[in-house]
């Protein structure tokens, strides 16, 4: 059995009216909705075959239809299409100039939670997929080296490392050469086992500084990924979904949203499954936290140029106004590229 333009018409009108009211939807209710002119008769036997589908489904004997988790994804997937109207709302709150990026990323978050009415969370800029920029080795004494990494973004960081040989100054020159014409421009991932290879190679007796120098990339690398801001806002906004607001339910989301660990957990599964900055929508049981199973997530990346990304996710009951949000995400991310370009431009 396959959806006609019929069932699709009814399915939207049962998704639209759930995420109106929130209250199961009958068939008399969707003869005066659509515009098909249909029986409650014919409607009820379209709605049958929808159920049997797996689209939409009865919670009682005698109530009207909900959605289903797959009657959700349909719709987001084949039904929603993006809107062109602009979110004044977020236009007229839009950043103009913060100095600090935490007050950036604060304000969007209550921006994000005031403007759906959900829970809304983004992640401080990550640096682990940046590429290096400037790698620097400068002799302390003997046996000790620093090592400064740069990538892009600016971001600097200072190690000292232990060498178990001496180096001359001009084999110290050679190795910084060596290592940044080799790996500048490079991602962490780029920088693979052929690359090491070639770089000890070329080292000879000093292919240990190689190890300690990639360890500290990777180590820089690791440091800012542990040390990941979140900022969270709007999480209240859930007791006003009384599918939500259960005791037990609400009280395993609150916590959720105020565990760090368990957000960079979500963090980490929306960016290995994400493509660029595409906007991801995760519905109940396909959430990457279990807390989070009678809600929908709503993603994307963020870029403030030069490649330092962070996310930003809605979260709300799976009836949420999808429409809205995925519109307010949108204008978001148009309106962040063109005021950090902008802002270099200015620079």
């Amino acid at each position: 059995m396959e959806l006609d333009d019929r069932k699709v018409t009814i399915l939207k009108a049962i998704i639209k009216t759930y995420l109106e009211t929130g209250e199961p939807v009958g068939s008399r209710t969707i003869s005066k909705y659509t515009d098909l002119q249909l029986s409650s008769a014919t409607i009820r036997n379209e709605m049958s075959d929808l159920e049997e589908m797996g689209y939409i489904l009865q919670p009682h004997t005698s109530a009207g239809r909900i959605p289903s988790d797959k009657g959700y994804r349909f719709y987001v997937d084949r039904i929603m299409q993006e809107k062109d109207q602009e979110v004044t709302e977020v236009k007229e709150l839009m950043i103009k100039r913060v100095d600090r990026l935490e007050l950036v990323l604060k304000k969007l978050a209550q921006l994000l939670a005031n403007n759906t009415n959900y829970a809304a969370m983004i992640s401080g800029p990550q640096y682990h997929h940046n590429k290096l920029k400037f790698i620097q080795l400068s002799q302390i004494d003997p046996h000790k080296l620093l090592v400064v990494t740069v990538v892009e973004g600016n971001l600097i960081r200072n190690k000292v490392v232990t060498i178990q040989e001496e180096i001359s100054p001009e084999e110290l020159l050679n190795l910084n050469i060596m290592l940044n014409s080799s790996l500048n421009g490079l991602t962490i991932d780029e920088i693979n086992l052929g690359v090491i290879s070639r770089l000890k190679e070329q080292a000879g007796s000093h292919s240990q500084v190689i190890d300690l120098v990639l360890n500290e990339v990777a180590a820089v690398i690791a440091a800012d990924e542990e040390d990941l801001p979140i900022y969270t806002s709007g999480a209240t906004n859930i007791f006003k979904y009384p599918e939500l607001s259960d005791g037990e339910k609400a009280s395993q989301l609150i916590h959720t949203l105020e565990q760090k660990e368990m957000l960079q957990e979500l963090i980490t599964d929306v960016n290995h499954s994400e493509e660029d900055s595409g906007i991801q929508v995760y519905i109940g049981e396909e959430t990457p936290l279990q807390a989070m199973k009678d809600c929908s997530i709503v993603t994307a990346n963020y870029e403030l140029g030069e490649g330092i990304r962070g996310t930003i996710g809605i979260i709300g009951p799976k009836r949420m106004d999808y429409e809205r949000v995925l519109r307010t995400l949108r204008n978001l991310m148009r309106q962040l590229d063109t005021t950090f370009k902008n802002d270099d431009g200015k620079g």
